[in-house]
């Protein structure tokens, strides 16, 4: 069994199938610093200001497009605002200079995993066979990018078992999408809902409130 976060799951994915995305298998997992320092470089390359456009607010906006699978190009093509445009040039140079550098951020190990699954046919069949059956707790707390994951490795048998509370979903600011709890019956038809709704843990003054 493997019993861990996403990320760490898909870091393990990726030091066996990184090849395949041009990647050695020993590539650097850049923290949040490396990666709005890699940021703040390629701000500098292409003669951004950085006091105006600060390398925090362009990596958290590259943090966003990655967690909902927005590719640097399709980016560029939703541009609107200066801002916006800007940071689409910016994130196409940093995806170049991170693949240079050997290198992954946190968004990159769920962002690459579902794109060696998506490419490569023969990848998805071998991690559908080895994960029969999939359990994800705090599942109203996933991502875009964590979802397709689970979609794809469920997409053989469909052995997939979430566990969530929709009014507990607090973390749409760091990218998760409510969206995935609440219309999970509506993308998985197949699906058997059981609602826990006997409180074991909780005192009596406090349910009440």
């Amino acid at each position: 069994m493997w019993v861990m976060t996403f990320h760490a799951a898909c870091a393990r994915l990726l030091r066996m199938e990184a090849e395949r995305l041009g990647y050695t298998k020993s590539f650097t997992i850049y923290d949040q610093s490396d990666s709005q320092r890699m940021v703040r470089r390629c701000l500098e390359e292409l003669e951004v200001d950085t006091k105006r456009y600060p390398p925090r607010a362009v990596q958290a906006r590259i943090s966003d497009a990655k967690n909902s699978l927005t590719d640097a190009e399709t980016y560029q093509e939703m541009q609107g605002s200066p801002f916006e445009e800007m940071v689409g040039q910016v994130y196409r140079l940093y995806e170049r200079r991170m693949l240079e550098a050997n290198a992954m951020d946190f968004d990159d190990l769920l962002m690459r995993a579902v794109n060696v699954l998506e490419l490569f046919e023969d990848v998805r069949r071998r991690y559908q066979e080895r994960f029969r059956w999939v359990l994800v707790d705090e599942y109203q707390d996933t991502n875009r990018a964590q979802y397709r994951l689970l979609q794809l490795l469920a997409g053989g048998h469909g052995n997939l078992t979430v566990v969530g509370d929709d009014s507990q979903a607090i973390y749409g600011f760091r990218g998760a999408d409510v969206r995935n709890i609440l219309e999970f019956e509506q993308d998985f038809p197949e699906a058997h809902v059981v609602k826990l709704e006997q409180n074991y843990r909780s005192t009596q003054t406090i349910l009440s409130a």
